[in-house]
């Protein structure tokens, strides 16, 4: 549930709205339907990692990988599908710290409104 709710509001978001915006999508995700801390943070990882890799295969594969080649090699990478890689796999990190830290903040909440 995590994982869909995750990919399909960041695809609709991030049309109208920074990258970051998969930030506070994860935490407040996973801090209202987060069940444990595993799915807070791989959900929103995978999520987010499909997403963007999807989405820059989507962007890159028509014009033959131009603009990821020259990226590529101005970082020092010579192969284009390495940068989409780091891309994704930056995306889905932040997004899973987001979601634990969203998982967690909920439950400092909850053990802090049973301890007064």
């Amino acid at each position: 549930m995590v994982f869909l709710v995750i990919l399909i509001a960041s695809f609709v978001l991030q049309m109208i709205l920074p990258w970051w915006v998969i930030i506070i999508l994860s935490f407040a995700t996973c801090g209202l339907i987060g069940k444990t801390a595993k799915i807070s943070f791989w959900n929103p990882f995978l999520a987010v990692f499909v997403l963007w890799l999807g989405m820059a295969l989507f962007k890159s594969l028509p014009n033959n990988n131009v603009l990821a080649t020259r990226v590529a090699e101005m970082v020092g990478v010579k192969l284009w599908y390495i940068v989409l890689l780091i891309t994704a796999l930056l995306g889905g990190i932040a997004a899973a710290i987001s979601g634990i830290c969203g998982y967690h903040f909920r439950k400092a909440v909850i053990a802090k409104k049973t301890n007064t």
